[in-house]
């Protein structure tokens, strides 16, 4: 279906432009929500859309639809606009080449899959959550299975689908009027999650947490898990693109081959990565997917970039032009961002340190300069496996400094959201009693 819908577009398109770009992007969703134990969203639902660009006398026009009887209308469209923008050398398509193949991106078991499964196993995992004495106050379940296929004017032709997973539980646990609560969640490229688990491991965060302690401002080692890692990257890595390395909204402007982190780290954006979340055989601009270094033993090697980016540098694509929808155009973003350390440390060998499972306002944090002062969630007081729960603290201080001499913490590296991550130890952090 979606070649013959790319065939119609095409045919449309040429009546204005040589010079073009189809996307097209159908996805097939079953939904599941609760409130509490109760089911109360259910949805079964299939999105279909298609974005078109074209570049005619140098200037750049982009339509969309999901509407596929007005395909002709979103070709003019997009020719239209075209003539509302400026000439800009710096656009143009993605070029041939040759393909990389992936494995772990799509689970057939997805086609077996019908609400009712769905249904049956989301209640199983609330119902582990009540079995272990917690109460459940939101969760959900999803499962997609989506189709893309890019063509444009230079015959580039990429057809990929894949399947997602995902499910996440938020709880609270009470004691003698004492009352905490805990988020976690896990997503896979296929049906493996193991919910059981999950709900079992929040319960116990959440029950361990009860009656914090307060504690002393003071700076100390920090042991970030896998979410609370996550919400400091993203700010972190914002400093790779090459949009804000080209507007001077970073800190990493001009810093090739140079030290900007611990020689202990090397830093990976993989769009080839077996099983990863983000994985495909290209971007979202047809750009063959591959592995960029952008950190090698803690001396900054490269940026990440589209072609639009990479045209303004005079250099290539590293395959990181990625859209939100059929609805929007590329622009740059990473897709499995790997951490991988030289040497770890045992969880259970670090002495008086604080352990943050999860931060609240992370996205906060000053993108160009780094800085932050984030809320702990779910923290504890930990000296060589002994844990005592906090009640509350804030954390703060400059994420690119604190990576100068950070460690991993354990060796099992987890993927949440585009991070393939391990724990992380930091070292003389602002801790902040409130």
């Amino acid at each position: 279906m979606l070649y013959e819908l790319a065939e119609e577009a095409k045919r449309e398109i040429l009546k204005y432009s040589d010079d073009y770009e189809i996307y097209l992007d159908n996805m097939e969703l079953l939904q599941l929500d609760s409130q509490k134990t109760d089911l109360n969203f259910a949805k079964e639902e299939i999105n279909l859309g298609i974005g078109i660009r074209i570049i005619r006398d140098g200037a750049v026009g982009f339509a969309f639809t999901s509407d596929m009887e007005k395909i002709a209308k979103t070709c003019e469209n997009a020719y239209l606009n075209s003539k509302l923008n400026s000439k800009d050398e710096n656009f143009s398509f993605a070029e041939v080449e040759k393909l990389p193949k992936i494995k772990g991106t799509l689970d057939k078991k997805f086609r077996e899959l019908d609400l009712d499964e769905l249904t049956t196993y989301l209640k199983s995992v609330l119902n582990c959550v009540e079995d272990n004495g917690c109460q459940t106050t939101s969760g959900g379940f999803s499962a997609a299975e989506e189709e893309r296929l890019i063509l444009n004017s230079n015959g580039v032709e990429t057809y990929d689908k894949s399947t997602g997973f995902s499910l996440g539980i938020s709880i609270n646990a009470v004691k003698d009027g004492d009352l905490t609560t805990a988020y976690d969640s896990a997503s896979s490229c296929v049906y493996d999650l193991d919910g059981i688990k999950l709900a079992e491991d929040i319960c116990n965060l959440a029950k361990s947490s009860l009656g914090g302690e307060d504690i002393e401002t003071s700076n100390k080692d920090l042991v970030l898990d896998y979410h609370a890692v996550t919400g400091l990257l993203s700010t972190f890595m914002s400093g790779f693109s090459a949009d804000n390395i080209q507007r001077g909204r970073s800190r990493l402007a001009g810093k090739i081959g140079e030290k900007v982190v611990t020689d202990n780290l090397s830093i990976f954006d993989d769009g080839t990565h077996d099983g990863g979340l983000n994985s495909a055989i290209s971007d979202d601009e047809g750009t063959a997917s591959k592995r960029t270094t952008l950190v090698e033993d803690g001396i900054l090697k490269g940026y990440l970039y589209d072609i639009y980016t990479a045209n303004k540098d005079g250099v290539k694509s590293t395959s990181n032009g990625f859209r939100a929808s059929y609805a929007g155009t590329p622009s740059v973003s990473g897709s499995n961002i790997i951490f991988d350390f030289k040497n770890s440390v045992l969880e259970s060998e670090i002495k008086d340190a604080f352990l943050v499972t999860d931060l609240l306002g992370a996205h906060t944090a000053n993108p160009i300069t780094g800085d932050f002062s984030v809320e702990a969630s779910n923290s504890f007081l930990i000296n060589k496996g002994d844990k005592k729960p906090i009640k509350k603290a804030m954390i703060s201080g400059n994420i690119y400094d604190l990576l100068a001499d950070a460690i991993a913490v354990g060796d099992e590296l987890k993927q949440r959201g585009s991070f393939i991550i391990p724990k992380l130890l930091l070292h003389d952090v602002r801790i902040i009693g409130t």
